[in-house]
């Protein structure tokens, strides 16, 4: 008897169902579904998070993005009048940022009976060159107000700058000039940006070397002023390195001796016909490389024969967006933006 009921129980293991309640066998369905769909289950959900988790990090990035755009709108408002015709003089300047914000300035100010002329390159690069970028201008016409000697203007933005607590100043390189439109003079101080150029009606071109170091390291550094004449049918260049650092694709540079040779190819033209020409040549040098650091380039030309009328400042302010490569941000060859106004 024993061997019997134990051949009945092996036989009642090698069916199994056979012999088992139909509630016991259900209830083992549901168990082996559950242990299959379970891990499916929380990937799915885990997946769900991980989405919900993207979606708020795009929305937050699409709303730094728009911070960072609107940004660099004003940093292009502060870098104003971008066209100005003065009496005898026509002032035409742009920046062209690497990233979305640029450590590159320029600004032009009406002091009285003078016109103060500016172009700095602080250190580095996209948002900590740009938040300091408004600083220095501030500084810079804050000083162009309290001072007359180009020289004094500039040894006072650099006193400002190493005047800085709470964290080091940037190293920032700084050309200023005054324009006396009565006696056809420019005053300046160049402070470590290449040198400016100025190109002589007979196509001779003068380099401005007069001035002293970059500003934010000495506080008491020295600064000179240099005096040279703006004659009818000469024009000034001011640029930073990023113009003439401009590298083609055998890794040659636009250098200041090309800058020199298209700047005299437009003698007579206007400054703004100059400033997108220049611009447009150093695009066709780069071919596709795209620019390693900031660009700017200030144009400033002694008219031969000046119209009756004159334009103010206000007037012929054009701070509208230019039409710019996608890619690079650099100018479109043969466009010109108009101005407002």
């Amino acid at each position: 008897m024993i061997t019997s009921i134990s051949g009945n129980q092996n036989a009642a293991r090698k069916s199994p169902g056979s012999r088992r309640p139909p509630e016991l066998q259900r209830m083992e369905r549901v168990w082996a579904t559950e242990e299959e769909s379970g891990p499916s289950e929380r990937v799915m959900e885990n997946l769900v998070s991980l989405k919900k988790e993207l979606d708020a990090l795009q929305a937050e990035h699409g709303r730094l993005q728009q911070a960072i755009y609107e940004a660099a709108q004003i940093q292009r408002r502060l870098c104003a009048p971008r066209e100005l015709i003065w009496g005898e003089f026509e002032v035409a300047g742009e920046i062209f940022p690497v990233r979305h914000l640029s450590g590159d300035f320029f600004k032009v100010m009406e002091l009285g009976s003078v016109l103060g002329l500016a172009v700095g390159d602080i250190a580095g690069k996209g948002m900590t060159a740009g938040i300091w970028q408004a600083h220095l201008m501030h500084l810079v016409e804050r000083a162009a107000r309290n001072f007359e000697q180009a020289a004094d203007v500039v040894a006072e933005v650099n006193r400002e700058l190493c005047r800085e607590q709470s964290e080091p100043p940037p190293i920032t390189a700084l050309f200023f000039a005054r324009l006396d439109p009565e006696r056809n003079e420019l005053s300046y101080c160049s402070a470590g940006l290449p040198d400016p150029l100025m190109v002589r009606r007979d196509k001779s071109v003068e380099r401005l070397q007069v001035g002293g170091p970059m500003l934010g390291a000495l506080k008491d550094a020295a600064y000179n002023s240099g005096h040279v004449c703006l004659s009818p049918g000469d024009m000034l260049l001011a640029y930073s390195d990023g113009l003439t650092e401009s590298r083609n694709s055998r890794d040659e540079e636009f250098e200041m001796a090309r800058l020199s040779k298209a700047a005299n190819a437009l003698n007579g033209a206007s400054a703004n016909q100059v400033l997108f020409s220049t611009l447009g040549a150093v695009l066709d040098f780069a071919d596709a490389c795209p620019p390693a650091d900031d660009l700017t380039l200030l144009v400033v030309r002694h008219r031969e024969h000046a119209p009756a009328k004159q334009t103010s400042a206000g007037n012929k302010d054009s701070s509208a967006p230019v039409d710019r490569l996608p890619s690079t941000g650099w100018p479109r060859r043969g466009r010109k933006r108009k101005a407002a106004g």
